[in-house]
């Protein structure tokens, strides 16, 4: 059975649609900027925050991805049994954390789609949005609904941002994937949304191929100093997916800009024999959206696909890993045919997906 992925919406501090996103990441725009008075001690911190969430910003920003499908997606879609909805996040409403952090996500999408299945909540740290993609693509391949709709969001709140802090993995400029200048993370807030379908269309879709997951078990925090579980991961994708990595001639990374998780990919990538293939991370452009990153990184590997454009990795100068990389430091254009997506999170979570150009 052939599963396809279809645009479904998108917001950021770089716009409110497909559309506007394109041409924000074909001019190199970034929407990390410095904001004052966020850390826990009032410092100044660079940022990727969307202007008009104000008060309730996990809920306003959640609501209003739901109206824009609801213009963008059919009414009978969202409401068919057939459907489900996957919601990928890490912290969903933290505003509600002392009794459930997921419940209002819940009862926004119900009330807003009238879908009679339960929303289901995937939340496993940076890798959710690849990984829900993949569990959608399993729920269609055997049969249990013909299209889902999955949605990934996180938004800035004071847990996060101080967690980091705490960590000393904030960077205090704007983040430089890959780059030898790299300090750490910039984080963002985001929401995007993807239909994972068994069926093609008129509209701009790609095919999935395969995905998988692993777990390096070797921190809380840190990754595998070997890129061990990142290799196991994009093996067995290939291997689910009865493809050869000579085809794969895109890479979307997770490049996250700290030290250890550039070096921890690109050793990864050696190890596959994939130093050659350009590569490039969207972190420069949206800061690490966390639980939406896979979501919202998968939607611009997608235009990628259409517009047969790869985007200059934001930030990125001077190669500062240790072995070789093909870092995207312009655009390119380029006839793409198959993508290869990865994410990386804490706990040693590693996640990846193949996609194909149709026609």
């Amino acid at each position: 059975m052939k599963i396809y992925l279809k645009y479904g919406a998108l917001i950021s501090p770089l716009g409110n649609d497909i559309g506007s996103h394109f041409n924000a990441l074909l001019h190199h725009e970034s929407g990390i900027q410095l904001q004052k008075e966020e850390g826990f001690d009032g410092a100044a911190l660079y940022l990727s925050k969307i202007p008009w969430l104000t008060e309730n910003r996990y809920n306003t920003l959640l609501s209003k991805i739901c109206d824009d499908l609801l213009v963008n997606v059919s009414t009978a879609l969202l409401q068919s049994p057939k459907t489900a909805i996957i919601l990928s996040t890490t912290k969903a409403n933290m505003e509600e954390v002392d009794a459930d952090s997921f419940a209002s996500s819940r009862r926004i999408i119900s009330e807003k789609f009238q879908n009679p299945n339960e929303t289901i909540i995937l939340s496993n740290a940076c890798i959710s949005g690849v990984l829900a993609i993949n569990l959608a693509a399993d729920y269609i391949q055997m049969g249990t609904f013909d299209e889902v709709v999955v949605i990934g969001i996180d938004v800035l709140n004071d847990f996060v941002i101080n967690g980091f802090q705490s960590l000393r993995a904030l960077s205090d400029e704007p983040c430089l994937p890959f780059d030898e200048n790299r300090k750490g993370v910039s984080l963002g807030e985001a929401c995007g949304a993807i239909v994972v379908s068994n069926k093609g269309g008129a509209d701009f879709s790609v095919e999935y191929l395969g995905g998988a997951s692993s777990n390096d078990a070797n921190h809380i925090s840190g990754p595998s100093r070997t890129g061990e579980g990142l290799v196991r991961v994009v093996n067995k994708t290939l291997d689910r997916s009865n493809s050869k990595k000579e085809e794969i001639n895109y890479i979307s990374a997770h490049g996250t800009a700290t030290l250890f998780n550039d070096e921890m990919e690109a050793i990864g990538f050696n190890r596959l024999g994939l130093e050659n293939v350009p590569i490039n991370s969207f972190k420069g452009n949206f800061g690490h959206t966390l639980g939406a990153a896979g979501i919202v990184e998968v939607l611009m590997c997608m235009v990628s696909m259409e517009k047969n454009t790869l985007f200059k990795s934001v930030g990125f100068e001077k190669l500062g890993t240790t072995v070789p990389l093909t870092v995207l430091s312009e655009n390119l254009d380029l006839d793409l045919h198959v993508v290869l997506k990865t994410a990386s999170g804490f706990g040693g979570g590693n996640a990846a997906l193949l996609m194909r150009k149709i026609g």
